[in-house]
């Protein structure tokens, strides 16, 4: 019974927020990233005027990280994301669940105290941890709407098995979370909510793996060496902000689309920011079809292949980010226009305006990217590239303490 009433409270909750659960895309997403500059620009503004010791010009972080309390709030952080996935609310309003026990002995009956048993349950909840762990998941951790994973507080690494996947639920935030060394996983019964369990075929092996999901907030995460991608989102996911997470070690770091052939994917739309590409990275920071992808402040500070590919016509709107080449003469080139001719590919909108490339680092514009007079999304200048070091120091997993900053 009591199950019951908590599933219609959550049936009541989700009618009642329409707005946060549609995957619709947004349209005018030039107004989007014009909002994620105005908010980035305000930080940077604070930061020089002093109003703030602590203010990095990162707002995502300047939000909550002042606040020496914020063990006590910890709910606040859902306030603080931008870009299209600004309204992935996840487990806000929702209890607060310990997870307790680092064990996943059983995907189909999960024990309560485990960060499985968590994620399933019908009602939001904010999903923290005891102490630190290392949890080695059986199988896929399946995740249901409105739930926060906020590893502050805690060295938490989801590491060894196969791990997160977000399919056709919505409202999801993970934050903090150290995630690595991910397998393959299926050909298995594997439980996705209170009332329903079923067969999974063999998963690709991702760190974090969208399908169909929508209102996901992913920050403040270190990933690498995974099976597959590190951050993949397919199958008409929508309205996506990856920020802050430090990414290392790793072939095919981020798929954002399914397949050229896939054409719901033009519904897409992620928010990339802040994220530091780091050490032993390959290609596909990220790699986009179809939709339309903003990618802003990041750092990239290793590729050997190349950074920012695509196929498939998506548009990709590059502001402010540092992207330094490495050595090797052949892979000099930030961008790949994948599976195309040129003919095809020259009238993609792919756009460049204030990036810093360094070490003879370039980027082959497209469609009306390729021109000086094209309507551009906001008036960013080169001046927040400058200051990319800073704003993504903290990029990755945070080591935070009670009572005191992060």
């Amino acid at each position: 019974m009591a199950t019951t009433f908590l599933s219609l409270l959550f049936l009541i909750f989700s009618l009642l927020t329409p707005a946060l659960i549609s995957s619709s895309p947004v349209q005018d997403p030039e107004f989007v990233a014009q909002e994620v500059n105005r908010k980035i620009n305000a930080s940077v503004a604070r930061r020089n005027l002093g109003y703030l010791s602590c203010a990095t010009g990162n707002p995502i972080d300047d939000c909550w990280r002042c606040d020496p309390n914020w063990e006590k709030n910890r709910q606040r952080l859902a306030d603080c994301a931008i870009g299209f996935g600004k309204n992935a609310i996840g487990g806000k309003n929702g209890k607060i669940y310990v997870v307790t026990d680092s064990g996943d002995d059983d995907p189909v009956t999960p024990k309560p105290g485990t960060l499985r048993y968590a994620v399933i349950q019908d009602e939001p909840l904010w999903i923290i941890f005891a102490r630190d762990m290392v949890i080695k998941l059986k199988e896929e951790l399946i995740m249901n709407s409105f739930k926060t994973i906020d590893g502050r507080g805690a060295s938490v690494h989801i590491a060894g098995g196969p791990c997160i996947t977000i399919q056709y639920v919505t409202n999801v935030i993970i934050h903090g979370i150290n995630i690595h060394d991910c397998k393959q996983g299926g050909n298995a019964m594997v439980r996705d909510s209170p009332r329903h369990y079923g067969w999974r075929t063999v998963s690709d092996g991702d760190g974090v793996s969208i399908f169909g999901g929508s209102h996901v907030w992913v920050d403040h995460c270190s990933l690498s060496n995974c099976n597959d991608g590190l951050i993949d989102a397919i199958h008409g996911s929508t309205a996506i902000t990856i920020s802050n997470n430090y990414m290392t070690h790793h072939d095919k770091v981020m798929l954002l689309g399914h397949s050229d052939s896939y054409t719901q994917d033009k519904n897409m739309q992620v928010t990339i920011a802040f994220n530091h590409f780091g050490e032993g990275l390959v290609q596909r920071m990220p790699r986009c079809r179809h939709g339309y992808f903003h990618v802003v402040n990041n750092d990239y500070t290793h590729w050997e292949m190349y950074a920012i590919g695509g196929s498939a016509n998506p548009t990709i709107n590059s502001q402010g980010n540092r992207f330094v080449a490495p050595d090797d003469r052949f892979s000099k080139e930030v961008t790949k226009h994948e599976d195309a001719a040129e003919s095809e590919w020259k009238g993609w909108n792919w756009r460049s305006e204030g990036d810093l490339l360094v070490n003879g680092a370039f980027f082959t514009a497209s469609g009306a990217g390729a021109s000086s007079s094209y309507a551009r999304a906001s008036s960013l200048s080169a001046r927040p590239s400058s200051l990319v070091g800073s704003i993504t120091t903290g990029a990755g997993a945070l080591t935070c303490r009670k009572g005191s900053r992060c």
